[in-house]
Parts: structure tokens; sequence; C-alpha cells
């Protein structure tokens, strides 16, 4: 059951990920840097591309994936069309890798320990979750404030 809450809470944030992207009213305030916002949106959808790429797909789903988290923060100017094809992507690795994620899985160690200390599958995913809604709504705050016409 929670798997499938997981599968739920996942994809729907990363579909207001691809909202977001898909609303900006110009392409170029996507990557668009002020004073003290110092990542651009793109670079947030990139970061969280790698992010759930990462933890979700690699280290849970041996899918091969390799993160360059330096890129997704220097990278710059990639097509909107592109961001929303990676997030889709995204969509179909965590479904799948969850898909195959037995249940008992959940409650043993994570595999690695990204937070410096040990914890539970079922609490890093939690945590995946909480830090994809928190860049989400940085996106979101992005697009109103650097977005204008």
């Amino acid at each position: 059951m929670l798997i499938q809450s997981l599968q739920s809470l996942f994809t729907r944030d990363l579909n207001k990920l691809k909202t977001e992207i898909e609303s900006y009213k110009k392409d170029d305030s996507i990557w668009k840097i002020d004073k003290n916002i110092s990542n651009s949106a793109g670079n947030l959808c990139l970061h969280l591309i790698g992010n759930i790429n990462h933890f979700v797909g690699a280290i849970l789903g041996n899918s091969g994936y390799v993160r360059n988290r330096e890129l997704e923060f220097s990278l710059k100017d990639i097509p909107r069309t592109e961001l929303i094809k990676q997030i889709e992507s995204t969509i179909e690795v965590v479904n799948s890798t969850l898909d195959k994620l037995p249940a008992e899985d959940l409650e043993k160690e994570y595999p690695i320990e990204p937070l410096g200390y040990k914890m539970t599958t079922e609490y890093f995913l939690i945590h995946l979750i909480g830090h994809l809604e928190y860049h989400l709504g940085q996106i979101n705050y992005h697009r109103r404030l650097l977005d204008v016409q």
C-alpha cells in the first residue's frame, strides 16, 4: 500500500513540475537568476531529475543512471521540450522501479547514507518527496517573480 502511495505522490509532484515548466511564458525566463535568486528554475528542474534518477532509479532500480550533480547547476539553456521529456522519463523510472520493489524492502536499510546516517528505504523515499516539494515551491515562486513580460 505504501509503495502505491509513494508512486502516486512522486507522479503527482513530477507532473506539477512539468506544469510549472510548461507555464513559463518565455523560455529564457526558465534560466533567469536575479539578485538573491541564485538557482534558475531550469537548474532546479535538472537537479530534481538527477536526484530522483540517482536515488530511486540507479540505487534502488539498478537503472545504470550516472549522476553529474555539478552539471545540474551549471548547464544552461536546455530547451523546455527537453526538460519536459526528462521529467516524463523520470516519472517512468520512479514507477517502474517502485513496481519492482518488494514491500518488505521499504523496511530495510537504504543501501547508502546520503544524509550521513543509516535510514530505512521508506524513510528516505519520504525524504525525497519532501525534497521534490521544497524545490517545486521554489520553482513556482521563481516563475511568478521572474517570468515577466
